[in-house]
């Protein structure tokens, strides 16, 4: 069956009060759109946990700076809701950006700590964006549960930190990153790969496992374990690194020495496309 699509947060709120009960769950996957297995895997989960499933799909405007890719950033909504049909999903909320913004809109959500480092250096003023409109769906949804990729894992720190700090009542969930079989990590901007531009991005799934492969024959030295991802990367003359990284899982801070649950971040050009991918170290 077809969800039903609310362009207007006023549709949104009434078509999901009709849903709400005292001991009903309604789970929420906010996403930009041209939908890929790793969205669904999202999806599947919130239907799997939750009464009513809701996904949002929206190009946030804030999220994107002034030389990047709003305007080409690829959509297809029929597409995607025909995807979200064979789901079973109840409600797809795709408003317009005039719907989301006032043109006096004046207030920024802004997180100051882990959002600074990794992409929020590379994208100034990326994770308010970010943080403005994932509150704003979360008002304006109220769902008990919100799920997130793991691939975007900067993402996903962030707006637990804006959750927890501004007590908003949603459980934030985490989930798995899902990959092409050849080890990619998917990502609506794969689509901008050319042929050897696609065989040169698997050099980042590739660094990521020799950082496993290195941690669990017993290194622990950070800069030993970048050492060997960096090597990965450029052999591959069509990567152009943005970072490489390990952080504590927790709160992105860097470490020397993997001792603690650890992220090995990284972020890449390749052609048009910015990539990232990440990998967890655990003792």
């Amino acid at each position: 069956m077809m969800p039903h699509v609310a362009r207007k947060v006023s549709e949104a709120r009434k078509y999901l009060e009709g849903k709400r009960s005292s001991d009903s769950r309604v789970g929420l996957v906010p996403t930009m759109g041209f939908l890929h297995e790793g969205h669904l895997s999202l999806v599947r989960r919130a239907r799997r946990e939750n009464d009513t499933c809701v996904v949002s799909i929206f190009v946030n405007p804030l999220q994107f700076g002034p030389t990047e890719d709003l305007e080409a950033y690829p959509r297809d909504m029929d597409r995607d809701l025909d995807l979200l049909s064979s789901e079973g999903v109840d409600l797809v909320f795709a408003p317009d950006p005039d719907e989301m913004y006032s043109p006096d809109r004046s207030v920024t959500v802004t997180e100051r700590d882990i959002s600074r480092s990794l992409c929020g250096s590379a994208r100034p003023g990326h994770f308010d964006g970010v943080c403005t409109v994932v509150l704003k769906l979360f008002n304006i949804l109220s769902p008990d549960r919100a799920y997130f990729g793991e691939k975007d894992y900067q993402q996903l720190q962030v707006v637990r930190r804006m959750a927890r700090d501004l007590d908003v009542d949603v459980e934030i969930r985490g989930c798995p990153i899902v990959r092409e079989k050849d080890g990619l990590a998917m990502s609506s901007r794969n689509i901008y790969l050319g042929e050897a531009e696609r065989r040169d991005a698997l050099a980042l799934s590739k660094a990521l496992v020799e950082a496993r492969s290195a941690f669990e024959a017993g290194e622990r030295d950070c800069r030993k374990i970048l050492a060997t991802v960096r090597r990965v990367l450029e052999a591959h003359p069509l990567v152009n690194i943005d970072y490489a990284e390990i952080r504590d899982a927790e709160t992105l801070l860097p470490v020397e020495r993997v001792e603690g649950r650890a992220v090995v971040a990284l972020a890449a050009r390749v052609g048009k496309a910015r990539l990232i991918d990440n990998t967890f170290l655990e003792p």
